[in-house]
């Protein structure tokens, strides 16, 4: 990989790592309700339907604040990969990953055959 496709990649990584700490943030703002408010139980006696939207609604922003952190996790891997020298290789069989790839997922540690193999099992 050339030192321009390098960069460019990286300053992808560096946007989405930035982005996806705001979105953590406003999730965790978002979230930071009582337990009482998550279970749907409150003092109003809400109609069982209202409280199961609610309920719904927290486990939702759970999952999407879940989802947040492990691709953040992902690109602070891909940028400690980047200052190691190891990135585009892939991590389980050490072939080049493919530039498109990469453009298209830039936190990508598995070449597409590897992570076919991996999605098959």
């Amino acid at each position: 990989m050339d030192a321009k496709a390098l960069a460019e990649i990286t300053d992808a990584l560096l946007a989405e790592r930035a982005r996806l700490a705001h979105e953590i943030t406003d999730l965790e703002r978002d979230s930071s309700v009582s337990q009482s408010d998550t279970s749907g139980e409150n003092a109003y006696r809400d109609h069982m339907a209202d409280q199961g939207t609610a309920t719904f609604g927290k486990e939702l922003d759970m999952t999407l604040e879940g989802n947040a952190r492990e691709l953040y996790e992902a690109v602070l891997a891909a940028l400690a990969r980047v200052d190691k020298g190891g990135f585009g290789t892939c991590v389980r069989c050490g072939a080049e990953i493919n530039m498109d790839r990469l453009r298209a997922m830039p936190a990508a540690e598995l070449c597409i055959s590897c992570k076919e193999w991996e999605e098959s099992r």
